[in-house]
Order: structure tokens, then C-alpha cells, then sequence
């Protein structure tokens, strides 16, 4: 049996303040720091104190540094390292190319986004766009639906379409690089949110998409760092202003360390996914999903993300899935507004047409890279006893 402190050293099992440990399923909310990734930290504000805007040679030395980590992401992307913007997560760069957007586009084209896509995306959009949007339906297992793209496209052209490469919500995968290509052949920009894709499948042609953006504290990486991928010709509107760093598109000093660290979760997280290993915490994922007693998985049937299972689980709003299973020993979070204090359900789960009574019966497993075999079986074990407990 392994030791209390070897466990801990898997990041899925979490001790909080002194407390039993728990089992963490909450991967895509945020992930801890992998070892690799605290090393590249610790050692970038060691050895690069200088600002990358600074003439000494100090401030030389971390602009070099900061020039060869773009190397390293746009090689995994597929572009060029002109094209990468470091900013301080998904939502600042998904804020950045509505913003954009609303600056370079003529003033009578619209926006079309997916009805799945992150909120930050669709404030965003409501925000720089409030009478010149549209909303791009998805089935009822949560795919976008490309035939009503291609319908809609024949009769009119809007200046930018945004669709993610992956759900956070339900895990589902987006046909993204259909999407990519049709927009390429009508000569319409393309943003994909890919936060939950970057780090867990392999990044490779994303680049090929006008906007990408991600973050590091989705695969291992910390939090407050992330980056954009945009067009390294023309204008791109800036905006934090104050600075001409980033090329003039992203004013402030570089967050170094971050970054550097970030890109070391990303070289081991490439690295496993060349491994082949991904097939294998599929399956116990999968078998997790086959055990459940009494629940709905959503997205079944399609593409999903190997580490996410959204689930519509037995009881009402009352049985209050999350706390209990806080209580039972494992950290997991709701697809629903129910725990929240909001007061309408997960525009994703009404996108996709489950009932309105039901959205707060919906869970959100999500495991990390290092959750194994065994967690998924205690979790799934839980998961029934409690189900049988509201029985």
C-alpha cells in the first residue's frame, strides 16, 4: 500500500488545512502546480530578475528567455512565434480578441459564437457586440451544429465566428477544425477557445485558427499566465495600454517565471501524449462512467475529453450532489448554477436541452494527469453510496 506522503505527491489526492485528505476531481476548474512546473518557476526568479523591456543585459537575458519560450509554443501550435501574445489567462485573451474585434471590424458585421462557449467569451461578445451578434446552436449531446453553420454561411458573412476546441462543462470536443477550415475557405477569422484542449490533447494545428488562446493552470501550469495566439500581421488592438511590450498588443511587464513555468507543464504534458498513455486513463474513465448506479451521462456517444464526466445524477436539487460528496472525501464541482447562488441553470446544459429541473442534478467529474486507476474506482464507489443514500 502506498504511503500517505507518496500519495499526496499525485495531486489528486489533496490534504486541506490538517484535515482528511481528499480526492480532487476538479481538474478542469484548475489543476496544482506539477513538479516540473515548480522547478521552472523556482529557477526563472533565480536567474531572471531583469525585465524583458530593460536595456542591461540582465533585462536582455529574460527577453531571451521569453523569445525562446514563444519558440517553444509555436512550435507546438503550428505558427509562427510572432503570432504568440503572453497575457495572464483565457479570459484575458478571450477578452482581447472581442476587444480587438470591436475596434477592427466594420461596424455592420457580426459575431457568431457557439451557445456552449465560455462565459467570459460570451460576455465578452454581448459587451463589444450588443446588437450584432448570433448564437450557434448545438445538438442535444453538445456538438455544434455544423449543418446550420454551413446553412447560415450561405446567406450571410459575419466578421468573426467563435467556437472552442473543447467544453469545460461536459468535456464534449468541437469540430473546431472543420470550423477552421470553413472559415478559411469564406475568408472569415476564426477564435478558438482552447483552455481545456491545450495540455490535455496534443496542440498541433491549432495554429492554423486566426485567435487561439489558453491558460496554464489547466494542465499544471500556475495560474495568472496564459497566452494568445493571433495574427502577427496588422494591427491587433491592444487592450491594456501603457507599454509597447507584446509588439505593442498586450502593455506590462511579462510575468517571466510564469510563463517559463508554463511551458515546462506543457513540454511534460506533449510528452505523455506522445507516450500513448491517454488511452488508458480513458478507460478508466470509462469505467468510472459504466459503474455509475442510476445517472445520465452527457455527451455520451461523442468525442469527450479523457479526464471529463458530466453526469446527471439521481435526486433533485435538494440532495446537493457536491456537498455530500465534499463531505464523503472527494472535491468535485456542479454543471449547474444550483450551488452558486445564481439564478438560472448552465446556459450549456439549456443549449443542449436538458430540462430545466434537471440541470441541478448535474455533476462534473474531472480528473488531472496524475489522478490514477484507483482514484477513480473510490470515486465511483462513493458516488453510488451516495445515490443509494437518497434512495
Amino acid at each position: 500500500m502506498e504511503s500517505s506522503h507518496k500519495r499526496l505527491e499525485t495531486n489528486a489526492l489533496i490534504s486541506i488545512l490538517g484535515s482528511a485528505p481528499m480526492l480532487y476531481f476538479d481538474h478542469n476548474a484548475t489543476t496544482p502546480l506539477c513538479a516540473s512546473a515548480k522547478d521552472a518557476w523556482v529557477d526563472a526568479i533565480d536567474r531572471y530578475v531583469g525585465n524583458p523591456s530593460s536595456p542591461h543585459r540582465m533585462g536582455a537575458r529574460a527577453e531571451r528567455a521569453m523569445a525562446d519560450a514563444r519558440d517553444q509554443l509555436a512550435g507546438f501550435l503550428g505558427c509562427s512565434p510572432l503570432d504568440i501574445v503572453w497575457t495572464s489567462g483565457a479570459t484575458e485573451s478571450n477578452n482581447l480578441v472581442l476587444h480587438h474585434c470591436a475596434q477592427a471590424l466594420d461596424g455592420d458585421k457580426e459575431v457568431w459564437v457557439s451557445a456552449i462557449e465560455h462565459p467570459c467569451v460570451i460576455e465578452a461578445t454581448r459587451n463589444h457586440f450588443p446588437n450584432r451578434y448570433k448564437t450557434l446552436p448545438v445538438n442535444n449531446t453538445g456538438v455544434l451544429d455544423l449543418y446550420v453553420l454551413k446553412e447560415r454561411l450561405t446567406k450571410e458573412k459575419p466578421g468573426l465566428i467563435a467556437v472552442m476546441a473543447a467544453n469545460n462543462e461536459t468535456g464534449v470536443l468541437q469540430p473546431w477544425t472543420e470550423v477552421q477550415q470553413l472559415c478559411s475557405g469564406y475568408q472569415i477569422p476564426f477564435f478558438c477557445d482552447a483552455a481545456q484542449w491545450v495540455g490535455k490533447l496534443p496542440a498541433k494545428g491549432l495554429g492554423d485558427c486566426d485567435f487561439v488562446s489558453g491558460c496554464a493552470h489547466k494542465f499544471g501550469g500556475p495560474q495568472g499566465v496564459g497566452f494568445l495566439k493571433c495574427p502577427s500581421r496588422g494591427a491587433v488592438y491592444s487592450q491594456l495600454v501603457g507599454g509597447a511590450q507584446e509588439e505593442g498588443r498586450r502593455a506590462g511587464t511579462e510575468n517571466v517565471a510564469g510563463v517559463l513555468s508554463m511551458m515546462a507543464a506543457l513540454v511534460e504534458r506533449e510528452h505523455q501524449l506522445g507516450s500513448g498513455i491517454i488511452q488508458e486513463k480513458e478507460a478508466w474513465r470509462n469505467a468510472f462512467v459504466m459503474s455509475l448506479i442510476g445517472a445520465e451521462v452527457l455527451g455520451k456517444g461523442q468525442g469527450r475529453l479523457w479526464n471529463t464526466v458530466s453526469a446527471l445524477l439521481p435526486g433533485d436539487c435538494q440532495a446537493r450532489w457536491v456537498v455530500k460528496l465534499d463531505k464523503a472525501g472527494f472535491a468535485v464541482s456542479t454543471g449547474s448554477a444550483c450551488s452558486s447562488g445564481k439564478e438560472t441553470p448552465s446556459h450549456v446544459l439549456t443549449a443542449m436541452g436538458v430540462a430545466k429541473e434537471d440541470t441541478d442534478r448535474v455533476v462534473r467529474f474531472s480528473s488531472g494527469w496524475e489522478t490514477t486507476a484507483e482514484d477513480w474506482q473510490a470515486l465511483v464507489k462513493g458516488v453510488n453510496q451516495v445515490a443509494g443514500e437518497l434512495v
